[in-house]
């Protein structure tokens, strides 16, 4: 069953958010602090994932350009919408943040990683689950860190999530045939770099220090392909 690392991480990521909702009722200033601190981790894991480039000039490119095209369809906008029509469906509690917000942070941090790419890819192409497995797991401690400040709102990433790692893993399958090894490699390692400076700009706006449109960077991934192809081809 191709699909099964998908599944355990979609799984994971559920109960993990239940256990999370348990510890929701903690006073106000320690679920600041411990956002503060959930933020910064972030940060560094994001700016440890761009340090895996080896042609910054093409994290820079697709950065820049997956923002233009970003803005221009404001896909931000469009996927909080997505959050807030879940919000509208679902009883909330009124205190804390909404629906809203604990989707699309969840959602931009577990798809946007190389650990997502990787493991679909391995389990389109040798029905090898374990990269997910382990990312599963540790997506489920995740979740209940940020169910815990975010609320219920992280669970419904899961879906999306299923969506995206599900599509690569039947890609896999059929560009296998015709992707050589090398340019799989590039494109890894300039995605993991892309999408580690989205990650450090979600822990910015965990933080408070910033109110980045993170979602309108996502076109960026998109273009990273792109480029890398071209660059291989010459």
């Amino acid at each position: 069953m191709i699909l099964f690392g998908s599944l355990f991480n979609v799984l994971t990521i559920i109960i993990g958010t239940l256990i999370g909702r348990f510890l929701y009722g903690i006073p106000e200033r320690m679920k600041e602090t411990i956002m503060y601190g959930i933020g910064m981790a972030v940060v560094a894991i994001g700016l440890q994932m761009t340090f895996e480039t080896t042609q910054i000039v093409i994290v820079i490119l697709s950065i820049v350009i997956g923002a233009i095209l970003g803005e221009w369809i404001d896909l931000d906008q469009k996927v909080n919408q997505l959050g807030r029509w879940i919000e509208r469906k679902l009883p909330a509690k009124k205190e804390g943040p909404g629906i809203a917000q604990g989707f699309v942070t969840a959602t931009l941090f577990f798809c946007v990683g190389s650990m997502a790419i990787i493991g679909a890819i391995d389990s389109g192409l040798r029905n090898d689950h374990n990269v997910l497995i382990m990312k599963g797991i540790l997506d489920g401690f995740t979740s209940i860190i940020f169910s815990s400040t975010l609320g219920i709102g992280v669970a419904f990433a899961a879906i999306p999530l299923l969506i995206y790692q599900g599509s690569i893993t039947f890609l896999a399958t059929i560009l296998s045939r015709f992707v050589p090894d090398e340019l799989m490699k590039l494109f890894i390692s300039e995605m993991t770099a892309t999408g580690g400076l989205m990650i450090a700009a979600i822990g910015l706006n965990l933080i408070g220090l910033t109110k980045i449109r993170v979602a309108n960077f996502i076109p960026g991934i998109a273009v990273v392909a792109v480029i890398v192809t071209i660059v291989y081809a010459f």
